[in-house]
């Protein structure tokens, strides 16, 4: 895609919305990018300060030099890889627009799954409650939960210094600061000794190390190693989470897990070891056993 340039009695075709959009879906395509023409118009709105109902709308309209130059640059780090998350910096979760970058890990739609478990799962206690979500990354399942529960308190604790500062930023932006807190630590350290949960959540990492040098180049390149390299079998952090979870779960309180593809089995197990109950699974939009919780005695 380069700027037009016109020969004496040559008419040369603008680069309009359209056409610019049909070239980069096109590029975007013959490099096997599932997403082209997705992409391409998200990228191209950024570029122009658009959404996607403008740039219909505005199809015919010839893009500037200056707005070409910003679509090239966008279309650049796609090519490299670059998930348009980090590029837009922003991604929806459970209605919200959460900020990320490369300190967090990218919201799944698949971890809205474990939201909703938590919301039911406490859905007894709803008028008040207090929850902690480990390995909170971009806060992004600590927010839904408080935006949800209004009356609820929440800490937020992951062990990236980055990823609390983005957490922190989310929380601010989407008004949830009263009711929400964010430390530093390694899972349940910086907690203090008595407390106690009615809701303990966690999206650790479950990928095996092995399966790491697999990950697609967006995932593999972009999205911080300790938020996605869960042990020799996937399981490490979990099993730490599972064995010390009900010191700190109230009578009752529930504990929430999102897990990998085929973790399910095992983690249910862990929960039955660890002598919690009412062991629910429950699958993502793709079908598969995504978050397994169990209440407290």
């Amino acid at each position: 895609m380069a700027a037009a340039r016109s020969r004496p009695g040559e008419t040369i075709e603008p680069w309009t919305v359209g056409r610019v959009l049909a070239w980069a879906t096109a590029d975007f395509r013959s490099r096997a990018i599932e997403t082209a023409q997705l992409d391409a118009e998200l990228l191209l709105g950024l570029a122009l300060g658009l959404d996607r109902i403008r740039l219909i709308l505005e199809h015919q309209r010839p893009l500037t030099p200056d707005e070409l130059s910003r679509y090239r640059d966008l279309i650049k780090r796609r090519r490299g890889g670059e998930p348009i998350a980090y590029i837009r910096g922003e991604r929806e979760f459970y209605g919200l627009p959460i900020h990320v970058d490369t300190r967090v890990l990218i919201p799944r739609p698949d971890t809205e799954t474990l939201v909703e478990v938590a919301l039911e799962r406490t859905r007894a206690r709803s008028m008040f409650g207090n929850a902690l979500d480990l390995c909170t990354g971009s806060g992004c399942v600590a927010i839904a939960f408080s935006h949800a529960r209004r009356s609820w308190r929440m800490t937020g604790v992951d062990a990236s210094t980055g990823a609390l500062e983005v957490a922190r930023d989310n929380a601010v932006r989407l008004g949830v600061v009263p009711g929400v807190r964010f430390l530093e630590g390694d899972l349940f350290a910086p907690l203090g000794p008595d407390e106690r949960f009615d809701l303990v959540t966690a999206n650790p990492p479950y990928i095996p190390d092995a399966e790491l040098a697999e990950l697609d180049t967006g995932i593999r390149e972009f999205e911080p190693r300790l938020a996605l390299a869960g042990g020799g079998d996937g399981l490490d952090v979990i099993r730490r989470i599972v064995e010390e979870a009900p010191g700190h779960l109230s009578p009752g309180g529930v504990l929430a897990l999102e897990v990998g593809h085929d973790q399910a089995d095992r983690v249910h197990e862990l929960l039955e070891r660890a002598g919690l109950s009412q062991i629910e699974r429950r699958r993502d939009y793709g079908g598969h056993e995504r978050v397994v919780s169990a209440a407290a005695s």
